[in-house]
């Protein structure tokens, strides 16, 4: 599906009035295979697109007081060219505008970089990490997360939640991507109910390797304790950042 939409050039509008087309070439390159089996995945893959329900829930209008969910697909038909070695997908009107989205998605990375993950958890959180590039640092709710990651009471008890999703998506951006990532979580009362992602380019390993350590094994960053941090914190400033102008002001 990705293969299908990044090749829609910036200056047209996604529609379902096209077929679009994914090649054995063009998903060999993205997902750096040369497997004589590669034109029956695409095509297996195509079909379970064809076969997955996605439920949409909308928001009551106004003062109105029912939600309505539409249940639609990806994708409502497909053509085999196996002779010429491509297969191509018609999307759902209902989608278009999620998938317009996702387009728009493409200017914040390469469609290589998520090529070879095999979970769609760690893609979408990698999409979010290139959003919050800026930042080095987020925190959010476990729920916002559940919902984000569209998990519909799925992994209720937190545990398997952590071990089925975070890990995992953790795990691929790792493996995968440019980006790397850790995270911890922060409870209110005696409950967890938020998720903290410390990440950032990999170029900067030696950098992200010593600030990890020192944030992981005391709390602080160049001496500096996180709450303090973490108060001072200027909006988008990275957690090294903010320690070390709090540093130079110091001297100052």
């Amino acid at each position: 599906m990705l293969c299908c939409i990044s090749k829609v050039r910036r200056d047209q509008v996604l529609t379902d009035d096209v077929m679009y087309k994914v090649s054995v070439a063009d998903y060999s390159k993205l997902a750096g295979t040369d497997s004589n089996s590669v034109y029956k995945e695409i095509a297996d893959a195509a079909l379970r697109l064809k076969r997955r329900e996605v439920w949409l829930h909308e928001r009551p209008n106004g003062s109105g007081k029912h939600h309505r969910t539409l249940v639609t697909g990806w994708v409502q038909s497909i053509a085999y060219i196996k002779s010429e070695g491509y297969v191509e997908l018609r999307f759902t009107k209902d989608m278009l505008p999620y998938l317009t989205q996702l387009t728009e998605q493409f200017t914040r990375y390469s469609l290589k970089d998520v090529a070879r993950m095999t979970s769609s958890h760690g893609i979408r959180l990698y999409e979010l990490l290139c959003q919050w590039n800026s930042v080095g640092r987020r925190e959010v709710s476990i729920e916002w997360m559940r919902e984000l990651f569209q998990l519909e009471g799925k992994y209720p008890v937190l545990k398997d939640f952590k071990r089925r999703v975070i890990e995992v998506a953790v795990a691929q951006v790792n493996e995968h991507s440019p980006l790397w990532v850790s995270w911890e979580q922060r409870k209110t009362g005696r409950r967890v109910t938020h998720l903290i992602f410390i990440f950032g380019d990999k170029n900067n390993q030696e950098k992200k390797n010593t600030v990890k350590r020192e944030f992981l094994s005391t709390g602080s960053i160049y001496g500096i304790p996180n709450k303090i941090i973490e108060k001072k914190a200027y909006p988008g400033e990275s957690y090294e950042d903010t320690a070390l102008r709090l540093l130079e002001e110091s001297k100052g």
